[in-house]
C-alpha cells in the first residue's frame, strides 16, 4: 500500500497527498512540494499514512524536503509581495473597466509565475488584462476565477454565531446545500437568517442535516396522537439534539418524554407488519415512563387517577411531614363518650357511677369547708338554672332596695353577671328571663338615682364615675310655638334676611305688623340699556328710549 501525507496550501480548498520519499516528515511541518504548477509550500496537517492503491486517481507528486528557516522567510517575502500586488491589480482592472473583483494574488514558491485570484457572476474577457499584468510585474501570470464560497474562505472572518467561519477553519471540498435542508431541521426560512457571510446557504446546515433526519424517521410524526394513563396526549415539538417530545394533555398541561421510553401498541405493530414496515413508530407513554417525569403537575394527576380507581394513597404526604397527635384530645375523648351512650356500650353504663362518685366528692368538700366559706362554683353551669339565679337575685335585690346603697347593689350586679367564659346561646325561654332581670337591674338603677336626688342615702357614697350630661335644649318646634324664633322668608338681595330685619325690626309679642304704603320702598326696576344706536346725538331718557337734546 502506498504511503501518503497530506499538505495544506494557503489558496487550495482542500488537502492534497504527496509522496514522502522516505522522508521524515510529522504534522506541523512545512514542506516544499512540487504541483502542477510548480514547487510550493505547504502545512502538514497529518503524519504519512497508509491508503490503498484504488483510491488514488493518479500518480502522487514528490515531498522534495522540509522547509528550512531560509525557505520560510522565503515564504514570507513571497506573501508580502502578493498583498502589495492587490493595489495594482484592482488598479488595472478598473482601467480595463472588467466586471470583476480581485480577490488575492499568489506568488509560487519557485518563482516560475504569479497566479492572480478574482471573483465574478459571469465569464470575463481578461486576454488585455494578462498582457497589462505581464508587462507590469515581468512575471508570468495566471488568472483564476473562483466562487462566492471560496471568496470568503480566502479572505475570512467570524459568522453570526461567534466563531470563525467554517469553510476557513475547516476547509474541504464545498458540498452542496439546499433549502430542504433548513426545513427538515424546523429553521425559519428567512434568508437574513439560513444565509451566511457570502450570501449563500450557511455550510453548517449540512452538519446536522443527517441527525434531524433519522430522528424523524424514527420519532412520531408532529401533531400525533399518543396514548397516555392520563388520557389523550398530542407531538407539539421535537427536541431533536436530546431526542425527546414534548407532549400537551388534553387538560392543558405539558411534559418532556424520551423518544427512547416510548412504547408501541398491539395495534401499531400489527400495523406495520400488514404494511411490510420493518419498524413501526411509538405511539404509547407507560405509567413508569409518567413517574420518572420530576413534575408536580404529572404527580398530582396521577394520584387523582388512583383516587378515581378506588386505590387508596393517603393524603400524597410523606411521613417526616405529617403531624400525629399523641392523644385524644378533652373534645374527642367527650364526644367518644357521648356516642358511646347513645348506641350503648360499657361506657354508657360506667357514666352515672362516674357522675355519682363526682357529686359524692362535691359534697364531701362542702361538709369539710369551714364555716362561713362559700363553696366552689361549678366551672360549668346550665343556662336555665343561671337564669334562675340571675332572677332569684334581682327579687332579693328590690326587697332589700331600701336597706342597702347603692354601692353595693351595684357590687351586687356585677357578681351576678355571668362571665365571657360561659356566655353561649340561649334558647327563647332563656332570653326572655334574662330580658326581665335586665329590666329589673334598669329599675333598680333608677330608683337609686332618685334617692340620691332626695338627699336620701347621703352616708353612702356611690362609687359609680359620674358622666358629663347633655343640657336640656328645646327643640326646634317648642321654639316656634313659644315665639323665641321667627321664620323669615328670603328674599333676592336683602342679604340673607340682615337688611329686612334693619328695616323693620320684629315686634317683641310675635305678632305680625303691617307696613304703611307710604313707608314701603319701592321696587326698583332693573333699567335696560337699548341696544339701539344712537340718532342726532341724542340721549338716553328714563323710559330707555332716545331724544334729541335741544
Amino acid at each position: 500500500m502506498p504511503v501518503v501525507v497530506p499538505v495544506k496550501f494557503a489558496f487550495a480548498s482542500r488537502d492534497l497527498w504527496f509522496d514522502p520519499q522516505g522522508i521524515d516528515v510529522l504534522a506541523g511541518d512545512h514542506a516544499i512540494c512540487s504541483t502542477e504548477r510548480g514547487t510550493e509550500i505547504g502545512l502538514v496537517t497529518a503524519d504519512p499514512f497508509d491508503v490503498p492503491a484504488s483510491e488514488l486517481a493518479a500518480p502522487l507528486k514528490p515531498v522534495l524536503r522540509v522547509a528550512s528557516d531560509e525557505d520560510l522567510d522565503h515564504a514570507d517575502d513571497l506573501a508580502r509581495m502578493g498583498e502589495d500586488a492587490m493595489y495594482d491589480f484592482r488598479r488595472l482592472v478598473e482601467q480595463n473597466e472588467l466586471d470583476m473583483k480581485p480577490v488575492g494574488v499568489e506568488y509560487l514558491f519557485g518563482g516560475e509565475k504569479a497566479v492572480f485570484y478574482f471573483a465574478a457572476e459571469d465569464r470575463v474577457d481578461f486576454r488585455q488584462l494578462v498582457r497589462d499584468l505581464s508587462a507590469f510585474f515581468h512575471i508570468r501570470v495566471d488568472m483564476r476565477q473562483i466562487g462566492v464560497r471560496d471568496e470568503t474562505r480566502l479572505i475570512g472572518g467570524y459568522a453570526t454565531c461567534g466563531q470563525e467561519l467554517c469553510c476557513a477553519r475547516f476547509g474541504g471540498q464545498f458540498e452542496p446545500v439546499s433549502i430542504r435542508m433548513a426545513k427538515e431541521q424546523d429553521l425559519p426560512l428567512n434568508s437574513s437568517k439560513i444565509s451566511g457571510v457570502c450570501g449563500r446557504l450557511m455550510c453548517c446546515l449540512r452538519y446536522e442535516f443527517e441527525a434531524y433526519k433519522d430522528f424523524k424517521s424514527r420519532a412520531p410524526k408532529k401533531k400525533a396522537i399518543i396514548d397516555t394513563p392520563l388520557g389523550k396526549a398530542r407531538v407539539q415539538e421535537y427536541n431533536t439534539p436530546r431526542e425527546e417530545l414534548i407532549l400537551r394533555l388534553e387538560s392543558g398541561k405539558v411534559f418532556r418524554v424520551s423518544l427512547a421510553d416510548m412504547t408501541c401498541s398491539d395495534s401499531c405493530k400489527k400495523k406495520s407488519a400488514e404494511s411490510g414496515c420493518s419498524s413501526c413508530r411509538p405511539d404509547c407513554v407507560t405509567r413508569d415512563v409518567l413517574e420518572k417525569i420530576e413534575s408536580p403537575d404529572i404527580a398530582l394527576a396521577l394520584l387523582e387517577l388512583d383516587r378515581e380507581r378506588g386505590v387508596d394513597v393517603g393524603d400524597g404526604l410523606d411521613r417526616a411531614d405529617r403531624i400525629v397527635a399523641s392523644g385524644p384530645t378533652p373534645r374527642r375523648r367527650r364526644m367518644r363518650e357521648e356516642e358511646a351512650a347513645k348506641f350503648g356500650g360499657g361506657a354508657a353504663a360506667d357514666k352515672p357511677k362516674a357522675a355519682k362518685s363526682a357529686k359524692a366528692k362535691q359534697a364531701k368538700a362542702v361538709e369539710s369547708a369551714p364555716e362561713g366559706a362559700t363553696p366552689r362554683r361549678r366551672r360549668r353551669r346550665n343556662a336555665g338554672e343561671a337564669a334562675e339565679q340571675a332572677a332569684q337575685q334581682g327579687q332579693q335585690r328590690t326587697s332589700t332596695q331600701g336597706q342597702r346603697g347603692p354601692a353595693r347593689s351595684q357590687a351586687s350586679d356585677q357578681q351576678a353577671q355571668p362571665s365571657r367564659r360561659r356566655r353561649r346561646h340561649l334558647s327563647g325561654e332563656e332570653r326572655d328571663d334574662a330580658f326581665r332581670a335586665a329590666a329589673m337591674r334598669d329599675e333598680v338603677k333608677r330608683a337609686s338615682k332618685a334617692s340620691e336626688d332626695k338627699g336620701e342615702g347621703a352616708s353612702t357614697k356611690s362609687r359609680r364615675k359620674h358622666t358629663a350630661q347633655k343640657p336640656d335644649v328645646p327643640s326646634v318646634a317648642e321654639q316656634l310655638s313659644s315665639g323665641k324664633v321667627k321664620v323669615t322668608r328670603r328674599r333676592p338681595g336683602d342679604g340673607g334676611g340682615v337688611a329686612a330685619e334693619k328695616k323693620s325690626p320684629a315686634p317683641q309679642d310675635g305678632s305680625r305688623q303691617d307696613a304703611a304704603p307710604d313707608q314701603q320702598a319701592q321696587k326698583r326696576r332693573r333699567r335696560r340699556r337699548s341696544r339701539k344706536p344712537k340718532q342726532d346725538g341724542g340721549a338716553s331718557n328714563g323710559d330707555g328710549a332716545s331724544s334729541s337734546a335741544e
